[in-house]
């Protein structure tokens, strides 16, 4: 199983990018709104991985942080929803949008991604909301989530900190890793969010 990619970008493709890891080219299916499409021949390219394996195909899917490839991990698993579906809702929204939808019952949101009709998107919120509750915190910048007006660790915020890692353990992450991530960053944030994304970033 192929988890983690880091090389050089070899080839742009339509959809994929070949990386190229010490003389073995790997061909990486990607969002199609991701940063990597922006690199140049050469660059450095560092993504995580799923590994999706067919009776008649093997393919490689790539990612920039790891909030994209556990949500991929997870609309997969939706009934009538493959890597295709999956792909294309991560292409149409940033990851913390497609969250949002999620967790708030927006299906109509998912629609906006090509593929993904009515009814894949109800069944989509039907059969993640509960699991991506973990990560509603993510969304509370936006004034939706019930964190938009937690204050940082910066002015005393306890309870800043122990939601940022409750939303990263969301995410699959053991406590004991996510409250190290917290530890680097706690003078650095004043809401969740602004957590989250750090400790990502550091993981």
């Amino acid at each position: 199983m192929i988890a983690y990619l880091s090389g050089n970008l070899l080839e742009k493709l339509e959809a994929s990018v070949v990386v190229d890891t010490g003389g073995v080219g790997y061909e990486v299916f990607l969002p199609s709104n991701s940063r990597v499409f922006l690199k140049n021949k050469g660059d450095e390219v560092v993504l995580q991985t799923a590994q999706i394996v067919k009776e008649d195909d093997i393919a490689l899917y790539g990612f920039e942080d790891r909030a994209s490839l556990r949500l991929f991990r997870l609309l997969i698993t939706v009934s009538g929803v493959g890597a295709k579906a999956a792909m294309s809702i991560l292409s149409a929204m940033p990851t913390d949008d497609a969250v949002r939808a999620i967790a708030f019952g927006d299906a109509a949101m998912l629609t906006r991604a090509n593929g993904v009709g009515k009814k894949s998107a109800e069944r989509v919120v039907l059969e993640l909301k509960e699991k991506v509750t973990a990560i509603l915190s993510v969304g509370g910048a936006a004034g939706q989530g019930p964190s938009a007006s937690v204050q940082g660790a910066g002015t005393g915020g306890r309870g800043l900190s122990d939601e940022a890692i409750l939303v990263l353990m969301g995410f699959g992450y053991s406590r004991s890793e996510a409250a190290q991530a917290v530890l680097k960053v706690q003078d650095e944030y004043d809401t969740v969010e602004a957590c989250v994304k750090l400790a990502l970033k550091n993981m």
